[in-house]
């Protein structure tokens, strides 16, 4: 985007410390120069918009306060961290903010040293930046901060509790900022939600402990021992006196707040204040997502990732659908309300991704049997677990990339047990423009090896649809089904819901010089590969739908294995360990000897990008495909 000359300030800071330079009454005009650059460059280069608003003055204040990069501070998320990357170095090119080669779409360390971490899912930041405040502690660098930023959505996550409860153990001077805006991706749940509600703690009364605290340290009648005692003591007598715990000063964690999150010059005051403190703190701070763009604090959860918009009205630019094949998560959310009007066994689990997953259609229709668990991928799992335990069926929605951090739970959990939970994967394969921390390379090589377990992935909307039905019947045991972000093939995608007898394939097209064995949406890009292949070399071309992962589908497999010398087998998906490796291990298993060459996602960690140019970089493209069947 051509630089806005309107933008006075914002363009002579090429790094925070041209921002330190700044007087603080000349802070509140950055931050609105930030929050109308940030408008300007994704109204036509969409990102994730309003958490990136919410903290502009957080921002800002954070860069004016702390000697970055020296000093880190570790985003969670990294929705949030545009303002960031634009005054840390980044503000001509972030207009390549998620294109192919341009800047990364969350922080990541091996673009920028202002990026301390990386950080794609939630939760991770208290643990992460605790780990460098102690590290700096060992290295007798006390003149280094460390700030983890994380909202309240992302509180919601085991780790985040994990890292809290450590951090009063161990020898650190870490500052938490909770930034508190009642919202995840969706509106925030639980009861972490209504603690920090419901919490209130005296600005007045912190700023007189702090003074005071201060001024004992210089008469020489506190030390830290003393310190961490009368911490102890007045945590008591303020549980006493407000017949509430404060749970972060219950871990003896210093609590401060809640403040407004939008009053930058009254939060570089605060941090000031409160940055040299020894010991672990808190800083909880109020915003609003979407905050200084009317349409985004009027609907959070749309705009959190709206798209292109007109800035100026605050349309939404959005495509006409009319005519074209539905999301494939659509597909998912109206099948389970279809089945669940059928089957009151069912339920829905989700952690904070209703919209998302769409099963805020069942919500919307069956309120009392779906149940949002914010962001806990691991509790999602093992709830659902329980659930099934006792009768019902849990259809538990997890993005692909983020059920890596339940995988324990799924062994654990549900496997052994062989109980009827059914693992929805969204976004499995490639998901494009959020890049490698959201990519769903790994759950066909992760869940291969776990026994007791089903793996199915559609080719098209009416085979998950019949996967659906199929994995609601009993005693099925844990059934995992995969599917991509993005649409299918079928505009007609209702059909007549049928069960699959599990572990058996399709044969899409018969051939007889090479067989191509495909799993999931990639056979329809294959199909049209294999119909321009034939047509260049005269070959004849088989097209095999595995359906399955587990169990292989063996006559199937037996057949091909006698008949064919060549096979190619195509996946969205890494290629080590996933179903191109079950099909080697098979023919060799079983004394067949083909040539077999395997397509799909390399080792290594895939860029971001929109999914057709990443499929072209991996192999997965229709002209590529092509190429290798052509040199077989």
């Amino acid at each position: 985007m051509k630089e806005n000359t309107s933008y006075s300030l914002l363009n002579s800071i090429n790094n925070p410390k041209d921002l330190r330079k700044l007087k603080t009454s000349e802070l509140p005009l950055v931050c609105k120069e930030l929050r109308d650059k940030i408008i300007d460059e994704l109204s036509c280069n969409p990102g994730h918009f309003g958490s990136s608003l919410g903290v502009v003055e957080l921002t800002v204040a954070l860069h004016y306060v702390f000697n970055t990069p020296i000093d880190r501070l570790v985003w969670d998320v990294g929705h949030q961290a545009y303002g960031h990357k634009i005054l840390t170095g980044r503000r001509d090119n972030f207009c390549t903010n998620r294109k192919l080669n341009g800047l990364t779409p969350f922080p990541s360390p091996s673009e920028s040293e202002y990026d301390t971490f990386t950080c794609g899912h939630a939760s991770n930041s208290i643990s992460a930046a605790l780990g460098m405040a102690v590290a700096a502690k060992m290295h007798n660098e006390n003149g280094r901060h460390v700030v983890a930023i994380i909202g309240d959505g992302s509180m919601s996550g085991g780790l985040a509790f994990e890292g809290l409860n450590n951090v009063s153990s161990s020898p650190n001077n870490l500052l938490i900022i909770l930034n508190d805006n009642n919202m995840a991706i969706d509106r925030s749940v639980g009861g972490m939600k209504q603690y920090l509600l419901n919490l209130q703690t005296s600005s007045c009364y912190n700023k007189i402990r702090f003074n005071l605290s201060n001024m004992f340290l210089k008469w020489g009648i506190l030390n830290e021992e003393r310190r961490k005692s009368l911490i102890r003591f007045n945590n008591s007598l303020k549980s006493m006196l407000y017949q509430q715990q404060n749970i972060f000063e219950g871990m003896n964690i210093r609590y401060f707040g809640p403040i407004d999150g939008h009053d930058v010059i009254n939060l570089t005051k605060v941090l000031n204040d409160i940055k040299d403190m020894k010991g672990p703190k808190l800083l909880h701070i109020h915003t609003k997502k979407g905050k200084g763009f009317a349409p985004a604090e009027e609907a959070a959860t749309i705009w959190h990732a709206p798209g292109i918009f007109d800035k100026e009205t605050g349309e939404r630019i959005v495509k006409d659908t009319n005519g074209i094949p539905p999301l494939f998560q659509d597909v998912f959310g109206n099948t389970l309300l279809e089945l669940a009007e059928q089957n009151d066994k069912i339920v829905g689990v989700t952690p904070a991704m209703p919209s998302g997953c769409s099963m805020n259609i069942m919500m919307k229709a069956i309120p009392e049997r779906v149940f949002d668990v914010g962001i806990a991928e691991g509790h999602a799992v093992t709830f659902s677990g329980g659930m099934a335990k006792d009768g019902l069926l849990p259809f538990c929605n997890i993005y692909s990339s983020f059920m890596q951090r339940a995988y324990d739970n799924v062994i654990h959990d549900v496997a052994i047990q062989k109980l009827n939970v059914v693992l929805c994967l969204d976004r499995a394969g490639l998901v494009g423009e959020d890049g490698p921390t959201h990519h769903g390379a790994f759950d066909l090589a992760y869940m291969r090896p776990i026994p007791n377990i089903t793996i199915a992935s559609p080719m098209d909307e009416h085979e998950l649809r019949k996967l659906m039905y199929t994995a609601q019947f009993p005693n099925m045991g844990p059934f995992v089904i995969r599917y991509p972000r993005g649409r299918g093939v079928l505009v007609d995608w209702e059909c007549p819901l049928e069960i699959v007898e599990i572990g058996k394939g399709r044969i899409i097209k018969e051939g007889k010089d090479i067989a191509v064995i495909t799993l999931g949406p990639i056979g329809n890009v294959a199909k049209r590969a294999i119909a321009k292949a034939e047509q260049q070399s005269g070959k004849s071309i088989a097209l095999y739908d595995l359906r399955f992962l587990k169990p292989l589908d063996k006559d199937m497999l037996n057949c091909i294995g006698k008949n064919f010398k060549k096979i190619l087998t195509i996946e969205d998906g890494v290629r080590k360990g996933g179903m191109g490796s079950a099909i080697l291990e098979f023919m060799s298993d079983n004394g067949y000897n083909p040539v077999i060459k395997r397509i799909g996602l390399p080792d290594n960690f895939v860029q971001h990008g929109n999914i057709t140019q990443l499929h072209e970089i991996c192999g997965l493209d229709e002209d590529s495909i092509c190429e290798d069947l052509l040199s077989l």
